[in-house]
């Protein structure tokens, strides 16, 4: 009996070992029992040796984050400084935006001023040229006056070389 239950377990063994493809078949009851897996038994890490092991009192914890959420004086003095000295900051910051806004809408009207009043001395310089008839002012100025174009022996070039100006009050020199 023990050779054919040990033949029996070397059968049972071959069949595990099949590959998956293939079916396997158990025959009779004495199907041979695995051993449970033993897990080796983890022992707890032991912290440092350097370190203590603190009893944590629940109340004292209680007491301190009551105490840290707490504001103090100093503290609250310090917050409302901040606060009022950022509201300032924006203030004067938004003072100073609206003012530059309304400086570059007044320089923009300044300059749409001044390109109007050069259109229109344009416009004004181009008809008093236009207005001006120069034959009228030869035919007056020849047939009325009397007058004549100077000859070239009526032209005298001046030469000053002391410097760049002629005075007006200043002789003309004879050659």
């Amino acid at each position: 009996m023990a050779a054919t239950k040990a033949a029996q377990a070397r059968r049972a063994e071959r069949q595990m070992r099949r590959p998956s493809g293939e079916e396997q078949y158990i025959h009779g009851n004495t199907v041979r029992k695995l051993a449970p897996v033993e897990e080796p038994v983890r022992r707890p890490e032991r912290e440092p040796q350097h370190r203590e092991h603190h009893h944590v009192d629940h109340n004292t914890v209680r007491r301190n984050q009551e105490r840290a959420l707490q504001v103090d004086l100093p503290y609250l003095l310090l917050l409302v400084a901040a606060s009022c000295c950022t509201l300032y900051l924006c203030v004067t910051y938004l003072h100073l935006q609206s003012d530059m806004s309304a400086r570059m809408d007044h320089i923009k009207v300044l300059e749409q001023e001044i390109e109007s009043l050069k259109s229109e001395n344009d416009a004004l310089e181009t008809r008093i040229n236009t207005s001006i008839d120069l034959d009228y002012v030869y035919r007056v100025a020849t047939e009325d006056l009397g007058m004549v174009y100077a000859g070239k022996d009526q032209v005298l070039l001046y030469n000053k070389t002391e410097s760049e100006y002629v005075r007006q009050n200043e002789d003309i020199p004879q050659r």
